[in-house]
Order: structure tokens, then C-alpha cells, then sequence
């Protein structure tokens, strides 16, 4: 579950992931770059703001300059800043949000066009070197395929914004499914409240279709076979899975398209408590 893509791979659905955010937002109006996303507080321009600002960070930079006509906002006070990380993000957006839509594009072909020649001329040793991430200290291979599962997650944001439909699937979808997925065994024991004992399985369907087996005991691990029955399937599409682990739907407005088999009490509470990302 844990299988890191090559170096070359996943530079290559990096990449890629940075092309199918360009597709989504080209072309859009100064009104439609101002269309709310799934996430609170944000619009689409906010999200390709927050990749800009993530991505020039990798790179050693720091925020531009507060223009001055800008009020000068406690970030820390909003109500969807909930960490450092989220506190950060929003100073970007703070200094981005005076640009307009054509702008933005601009500069985040341009940072993105770094970035790339940033990752090409990598070599092994900082490949695999220790690095702070949002998941810890990790090798920066993993902290790739954290950016690779986040810039997937927002051209999802994207296009649900606009009720745009995207290819959810594939050999890039894959790869931020299993990061998305490193998380699933434990949200289920600690906020989902599994017990001791219990076997839950995710019955998948849709783009990710997967059979996801959940053992908890001392600590919650996935496993290959299962030893006995699972105490609740619950089963239900793979995007709506990682949405409901993104937070960027209401769990009591999508039960109606989940089935449980089994306990379906502790299915709809594991469901009810699936939101874990920043």
C-alpha cells in the first residue's frame, strides 16, 4: 500500500497533475475565477493560489509584499485556519487576491515551470533526503506524492466547483489514492471509533474501484485476507470516499448513497468521521 512510484514516474504525474489543473482553469471569465470551491472561505482562484503558494515555498520563496490598499488581515482568525500550515496558506492568499484571474494563470504557469526544472535536476541523495511535510518528517519522495494527492484533491475542488467532470481514475489517481489511503486505517480507529476486534471493509467502486480490508487491534493496519467476516462493508464510490475524507461534503447528505452490510451503526459513525485533511 505504501509503494512509492519511481523518481521518474512520479515527477512525470506531477507534471501531469500540474497540465490537468492548467485545463480546468484556462480560459475562465474574472466571475467564474471567483466561483466558491468545495473548501470554506475559498474560491477556484484561491485554490490555484494556495498551489502557487505551496510550490514557490518548495522553492525557498516567500510571500509577495502586502499591497498596500489590501487590509491587514489576523489570518489566524478566520474561521477555516485551523493550524500554522492553514495559517500560512492564507497569507499567500492574502497577498495573491488583488490579482486578477489572467494574472494568477501567469504566475502559476511560471512557478510551475520552476518547479519542474526543480525536480529534473534532483538528484538521489535529495530524493530521498529527510524532509518536513504535512505527514512529518518524510523522504521527499513521499512528500511528492503528498503534493501529487493534494493538486489531485483540488482539480477535484475545481471541477466540482464549476460541475465540470474529470477523469478521476488512471495511473495518476492511483498514486494520490494510496497517499490518501495511508490515512484511512487509522481515521477509522481514532475518529471513526472502531472497536477492538472489528473488521471494516470499503467496498469501492467508481474510477478507484478497490476492495480495502481494515483490521483494528492494538493499531489499525490493512490486511490482504481477512481472518474472519468484516464486522461492516460499507460500500460506496471511490470519489465520494475521498471526499468525505477531504471534508468537502456533508457525510448526513451522501448516507443515502452508501450501503452497509453488517453493523450499520458503527458504518454510518465510521462514515460520519471520515474528514482528516488539513
Amino acid at each position: 500500500m505504501n509503494d512509492l512510484p519511481t523518481r521518474p514516474e512520479l515527477t512525470a504525474l506531477l507534471s501531469g497533475q500540474f497540465d490537468a489543473l492548467t485545463d480546468l482553469v484556462t480560459g475562465l471569465d474574472e466571475n467564474q475565477w471567483r466561483t466558491p470551491s468545495p473548501l470554506p472561505g475559498w474560491t477556484i482562484f484561491d485554490v490555484i493560489g494556495h498551489i502557487i503558494g505551496t510550490e514557490s515555498l518548495l522553492l525557498g520563496e516567500k510571500p509577495p509584499a502586502r499591497d498596500a490598499q489590501t487590509p491587514d488581515i489576523d489570518v489566524k482568525t478566520l474561521p477555516h485556519v485551523r493550524n500554522d500550515i492553514g495559517a500560512m496558506n492564507e497569507i499567500w492568499l492574502q497577498r495573491l487576491r488583488s490579482r486578477t484571474g489572467a494574472e494568477l494563470l501567469r504566475m502559476y504557469h511560471e512557478v510551475i515551470d520552476r518547479r519542474r526544472k526543480a525536480l529534473a535536476a534532483m538528484d538521489d541523495q535529495a530524493w530521498l533526503a529527510p524532509s518536513q511535510s504535512p505527514v512529518g518528517e518524510v523522504p521527499y519522495a513521499r512528500f511528492m506524492r503528498v503534493r501529487l494527492f493534494d493538486c489531485w484533491m483540488h482539480e477535484l475542488d475545481i471541477a466540482d466547483a464549476l460541475g465540470e467532470r474529470v477523469d478521476e481514475g488512471g495511473t495518476r489517481g492511483a498514486a494520490a489514492f494510496t497517499e490518501f489511503a495511508q490515512s484511512l486505517p487509522r481515521v477509522v480507529a481514532k475518529r471513526g471509533k472502531a472497536p477492538a476486534g472489528s473488521l471494516i471493509t470499503f467496498e469501492l467502486s467508481g474510477p478507484l474501484a478497490r476492495t480495502l480490508h481494515i483490521e483494528v487491534g492494538d493499531r489499525a493496519r490493512y490486511v490482504d485476507t481477512p481472518g474472519g467476516d468484516s464486522t461492516v462493508t460499507v460500500a460506496l464510490d471511490s470519489g465520494l470516499l475521498v471526499r468525505l475524507g477531504g471534508g468537502r461534503v456533508d457525510p448526513e447528505a451522501v448516507l443515502d448513497r452508501i450501503t452497509f452490510r453488517g453493523d450499520a451503526e458503527l458504518g454510518r459513525q465510521i462514515v460520519r468521521n471520515l474528514a482528516f485533511t488539513i
